[in-house]
């Protein structure tokens, strides 16, 4: 553990297959698509029994704090009192058939084959941003979407935003958006990771911002930056920057019910803050305010 750089919490977490039968959650038999994941607790990594509860609480601070759209999930017990962590799966319809889904690695043609082992921490998120482009015609709503994601990600410390971490599913209009966010966790608590999964960052051309060449991390500017290049107009940037840059009084309270010790609450708590002091710092000083439109 001490020798790896980067570790994927949900390459080493597995996940059982259920379907929901008379009222009873069951493993499904081999060959029958299940309509839940389960997520026992993983057995590699920092503080393992915290892992279910703190994905529980990333998800609910992502949906009831910053309305991410997101997969349905909960926290559930065995019956020796073990947690596990269960989220229903999006892909599929009431009627039974399945939504048309892909993953960003395969839209960007990166597997171990092409790209070797490391293949999902390849490229940038502007690279995500370019798929988007490429292929959804009205792209506008589905990017703002991305860097709401991004910087949820970088505000509560997940460094497992992997290219399989994005996907497209198709819509009942025969397009497509992105699907529901999946897969939030806080992984500093678990691992030593980086601040971003992807090799590269933000950028894909190794840009750096004023700012960053500056102070050696990212901060307001560089998501401003980001935000600007990837096509989002200034107003809206500026607006959804500014949701971030709020301490919510929700978040800490979610924190404060949630399942996790006392001591990680608090450990969860400070890294929350210190991204939070973060996004607020300028290297001139000021920050754009936002404007109402």
């Amino acid at each position: 553990m001490e020798n790896r750089k980067r570790i994927s919490i949900s390459g080493v977490q597995e996940e059982l297959s259920l379907l929901l039968e008379k009222n009873q959650l069951r493993l499904t038999v081999a060959g029958k698509q299940g309509q839940y994941l389960l997520k026992p607790i993983p057995r590699d990594v920092k503080r393992p029994d915290q892992v279910s509860a703190n994905e529980h609480l990333t998800m609910q601070v992502a949906h009831q704090v910053y309305k991410i759209q997101l997969a349905g999930n909960a926290l559930i017990l065995f019956q020796n009192g073990e947690p596990a962590y269960i989220t229903k799966r999006f892909d599929h319809k009431l009627d039974g058939t399945k939504h048309s889904q892909e993953d960003f690695a395969s839209l960007a043609g990166r597997t171990s084959y092409t790209a070797g082992r490391g293949f999902k921490y390849e490229g940038s998120y502007e690279d995500v941003a370019l798929i988007i482009k490429e292929t959804v015609p009205v792209y506008q709503v589905e990017l703002e979407k991305l860097f709401t994601l991004v910087l949820f990600n970088y505000l509560f410390p997940n460094g497992d935003t992997l290219l399989k971490n994005f996907s497209f599913i198709d819509t009942s209009y025969g397009d497509y958006v992105l699907s529901p966010a999946y897969d939030l966790i806080c992984t500093r608590l678990h691992v030593e990771d980086t601040n971003f999964a992807l090799k590269d960052g933000l950028f894909y051309d190794e840009h750096e911002t004023e700012s960053f060449k500056a102070s050696s991390f990212c901060a307001y500017n560089d998501f401003y930056a980001f935000a600007l290049r990837i096509g989002i107009k200034e107003t809206r940037a500026v607006r959804i920057l500014h949701a971030f840059q709020q301490d919510y009084p929700a978040a800490h309270d979610l924190n404060d019910r949630s399942f996790l010790r006392d001591e990680v609450k608090e450990e969860y708590r400070k890294y929350y803050m210190q991204r939070l002091e973060v996004l607020n710092y300028s290297m001139t000083g000021k920050l754009p305010q936002e404007r109402k439109l």
